[in-house]
């Protein structure tokens, strides 16, 4: 009776699935369409279906895109639909007139001319950048257990930084680069990956700014990295200026379709912060293995969120 029933419910759970997904398609037919930017830039945004996400089960749960997961909960008015573009890419799209949204983006003034902006959770320690240098030059940054000014390593002239193209480093680092002109880092094409790491092992500059939980992911084989590089194995500085990203934002063209989409965003996140189940979702998101003092801010921006209105520039 068993080997007789079995082919049967399998055959009636595929129908049922077939039937739930075909329900689900319907729902959204009309609907109207949100376009996300992604890009592999682990553990921040990854793909681990080795692919750009299809659909929202394929996102994965870094801090950026188990963000974009809880947002997209939020909104099942919308088709959601992934992108996969770099800077330049999404720029040009966006000039063209498309209403792609991005959480990649960090807010700066220039932006403010093509994109709307909204905020999503308040500067986390993962958002903290650092000075990443090759361990065998260590001893030249070491400076008695404190932690680096970078506005001081910007004077030397001993050292040679480098920088990804067109990537922000927050409104505060942002500042200290421009105040130097001509003698800021130089900045070069990162790739992909956005990051210059695979450079920097490679002695091809002193130091760069980055993120430790990128670090982390490049030495353990993520993004291009991996093996124990020898003596040239990298090393993460904190700096005092590293908390230079004063909170997390979603931005979408600065056009009719992106207001109507930065809205919904935003409201998104209002709700998200009203949810009666907030604390599971954002435990589902960040883990129980967070910083207490993460936990606390975060819980503290949601309490502000979820009382106020919107907060759109």
């Amino acid at each position: 009776m068993r080997t007789t029933l079995r082919p049967f419910l399998l055959l009636l759970t595929a129908l049922l699935s077939s039937t739930a997904a075909l329900g689900q398609e319907q729902q959204h037919a009309g609907a109207p369409t949100m376009r996300w930017m992604v890009q592999d830039i682990p553990p921040a945004f990854s793909y681990p279906t080795g692919r750009p996400p299809q659909r929202v089960s394929d996102l994965g749960n870094g801090e950026v895109d188990g963000f974009l997961r809880l947002l997209i909960g939020q909104m099942p008015q919308y088709r959601h639909e992934f992108v996969e573009a770099g800077l330049p890419r999404f720029e040009a799209l966006v000039r063209q007139g498309q209403g792609l949204c991005s959480l990649l983006h960090v807010r700066t003034p220039e932006r403010l001319s093509w994109l709307y902006f909204t905020h999503l959770y308040p500067p986390l320690l993962s958002r903290q950048l650092h000075v990443v240098v090759r361990s065998d030059r260590l001893a030249r940054f070491e400076v008695d257990g404190q932690a680096l000014q970078l506005s001081e390593l910007l004077r030397r002239r001993d050292m040679v930084g480098l920088l990804p193209k067109d990537r922000a480093f927050g409104p505060r680092i942002d500042a200290l680069l421009l105040a130097q002109g001509e003698r800021a880092p130089k900045r070069v094409v990162a790739g992909r990956t956005m990051n210059l790491l695979p450079m920097l092992r490679a002695g091809r500059m002193d130091y760069t700014l980055e993120y430790p939980a990128v670090l982390a992911e490049f030495l353990h084989g993520g993004s291009g990295g991996g093996g124990s590089g020898g003596d040239a194995d990298l090393v993460a500085l904190p700096i005092a200026e590293g908390r230079s990203t004063p909170v997390a934002t979603a931005a979408c063209g600065r056009n009719p379709e992106g207001r109507r989409a930065i809205e919904a965003i935003d409201a998104a996140v209002r709700r998200l912060a009203q949810d009666p189940q907030r604390e599971a979702l954002l435990r589902s998101w960040r883990g129980d293995q967070q910083d207490e003092q993460d936990r606390q801010r975060l819980h503290r921006y949601m309490d502000e969120r979820a009382r106020g209105g919107a907060q759109i520039e």
